[in-house]
């Protein structure tokens, strides 16, 4: 035994987690690629089928409505199989769906193929949540979910770009979405190839590292802290601050090329320039985010240190729209856009709060539960957009909406109890 431990102690850690962690980030890119592949492509798929902008909000509505439905199932289905086993299946399949899409003949059958995209793009993020969990020390979760998360604005920005290209370069949608269908599922494959449900199952994982993991989990946690749980005001405060926060990422994935089409005056490429500009902001956002939250950690209690990162998110991002409709060249209102998504997407933390509340057997649950609640958005944003834009005949409507939402996003993140010993567990229902 003493030789084992010494052979250990004398190994360099690998730094496989770290591995994982960016290969979950690569695949949720490509997620959020496919996820925004038809917002790219409406305006000249809304042409060819002749569809009515509240025909478009339905369409663009209807992929929420699969994605919402299976969170829970899907963060069910990590806490049962694992990980990779999900993960596998469910890019497959998504990735199918995407190339299904290319034959599309009209609104209906592009409603279709974006139902089922919906169905199993689901359980991605509760299954990284889980992953992170069972991958991570405390000290680096934030980083890595973060950074894990950032794929969404990343993919949304470099999908505005490729799909804008991709169009442009063959000259038809069509063969754009088969592309993006296909790279899907070939970045599945390896991703899934790669990964594996906790460290020690992993192959390339030396023993140092493993107790590298474990040593940081003990400098941070005390035993105490094993049993955790989270209040019913938290509950209610974390599902209402993440609808608020989703209704604006949502909004803006579905219905913003649009808005930079009619209401900026942008052409194709540069509506591609544009959102790759402001979804890329909210990646750094995102990413700075979970950095400032484990060094704010070592410094702050932890309920200080997050209601500082939310509240200065909540605040920017609220002024960012009040401002916006008094913006009147195009570019600033890119650039305030911009600076409002990078401090929005602070929010990536709430991707913190299953591993950080949960009790330890229900974290994908509970992360289905939370993104349950904030995808839900995803079904009325797209739909509301489209008839206030119908109604309306502009988005100024939209953007007062967003900031209300904004609002929403503040006050509920503020109220969310992040101390390590919560109160009576809101929970309990889900243990059955």
């Amino acid at each position: 035994m003493a030789s084992t431990v010494s052979t250990a102690g004398a190994a360099r850690p690998t730094n496989v987690r770290w591995r994982v962690v960016a290969l979950m980030f690569v695949l949720y890119t490509i997620n959020c690629i496919d996820r925004i592949a038809l917002s790219v492509g409406l305006p000249v798929i809304g042409k060819e089928f002749d569809l009515s902008p509240a025909m478009q909000g339905l369409i663009l509505s209807s992929f929420f409505w699969t994605y919402c439905g299976f969170q829970i199932p899907g963060g069910w289905a990590a806490d049962r199989w694992g990980g990779r086993k999900v993960l596998g299946w469910a890019t497959a399949l998504w990735g199918s769906f995407q190339c299904l899409a290319a034959a599309a003949t009209g609104g209906v059958t592009m409603m279709l193929a974006r139902i089922g995209l919906g169905v199993f793009e689901a359980p991605y993020m509760p299954t990284a949540s889980k992953l992170v969990a069972a991958w991570m020390p405390v000290g680096e979760r934030s980083r890595a979910i973060t950074l894990i998360d950032s794929g969404a604005p990343l993919g949304s920005a470099f999908g505005g770009l490729l799909l804008s290209a991709l169009i442009v370069f063959f000259g038809s949608w069509r063969l754009a979405f088969l592309t993006v269908g296909l790279l899907t599922l070939v970045v599945g494959a390896f991703v899934i190839w790669q990964i594996r449900n906790r460290p020690e199952q992993h192959p390339d994982v030396n023993e140092a590292e493993l107790e590298a993991i474990a040593a940081k989990n003990a400098a941070l946690v005390g035993a105490a802290d094993e049993e955790r749980h989270m209040s019913r005001r938290t509950f209610v405060a974390m599902i209402c601050g993440r609808i608020g926060w989703t209704m604006i990422f949502f909004g803006l994935v579905t219905w913003g090329p649009n808005y930079l089409s009619a209401a900026r005056g942008f052409d194709l490429k540069g509506m591609g320039y544009a959102t790759f500009a402001i979804f890329s902001a909210g990646a750094v956002g995102a990413i700075v985010s979970g950095t400032l939250a484990d060094w704010l950690q070592k410094r702050l209690p932890r309920d200080v240190a997050f209601k500082i990162l939310f509240g200065v998110s909540g605040s920017v991002a609220l002024a960012g729209l009040l401002a916006l409709p008094y913006v009147t060249d195009p570019v600033s209102a890119v650039a305030l856009l911009a600076v409002t998504v990078m401090f929005h997407f602070f929010g990536s933390l709430y991707w913190t709060i299953p591993a950080m509340l949960a009790p330890k057997e229900r974290i994908g649950l509970v992360g289905g539960v939370m993104n349950f609640a904030g995808t839900s958005s995803g079904i009325a944003a797209p739909l509301l957009i489209g008839f206030l834009v119908q109604w309306t005949g502009g988005f100024d409507a939209v953007i007062a909406y967003f900031a209300f939402c904004a609002l929403v996003y503040l006050i509920g993140s503020l109220v969310i109890d992040f101390r390590p010993h919560g109160a009576q567990p809101a929970l309990a229902e889900a243990r059955a």
